[in-house]
């Protein structure tokens, strides 16, 4: 039988995330949302530049090309519970490369920076319609949280 050549996952690289990713990741979004969420990016990128200490980027590289990325950000006291968390911001995977456990690759390298600054728990919010990120969630070992987000226009009153 015949080795199996390695995929372009494998052969990957996680490095960290730099200004110079900003396109690349605004791009994989676009592609997987469908809307550009240029103003979340930069927010996040001009927040960590002023703090990097609470933000984890790192990005999955394929020779220079950039093929993922993850954002996470250390919270502290989140709803009154002490000590420090993280929450899983974003992460996105070019569609090329999303059979090859590239996402788990990013998921991997953000839990061992994050064991590295002592910090146990890591947290993400999800829109149940997206199920492709829920099967990625739950196939990643997250449960469901103890507590429920909710949320409601404020266009109309309620009366």
């Amino acid at each position: 039988m015949a080795r199996k050549s390695k995929s372009p996952a494998e052969d990957g690289k996680i490095t960290p995330l730099d200004a110079d990713d900003l396109e690349a990741v605004i791009a994989i979004d676009k592609t997987l949302s469908g809307i550009s969420r240029r103003g979340f990016f930069e927010k996040r990128l001009a927040a960590a530049l002023d703090e990097p200490g609470d933000f984890i980027y790192v990005g999955l590289r394929e020779g220079k090309r950039l093929v993922g990325y993850a954002l996470a950000r250390l919270v502290d006291g989140e709803f009154g519970k002490p000590g420090a968390r993280a929450m899983l911001d974003a992460i996105g995977v070019d569609a090329n490369h999303k059979s090859e456990m590239a996402g788990h690759q990013l998921l991997s390298a953000v839990e061992e920076v994050l064991r590295n600054k002592g910090v146990g728990e890591l947290t993400s919010q999800v829109e149940w319609k997206n199920q492709n990120l829920l099967t990625f969630i739950a196939s990643a070992g997250f449960t469901m949280a103890p507590r429920i987000v909710l949320t409601r226009s404020t266009d109309k009153p309620i009366l």
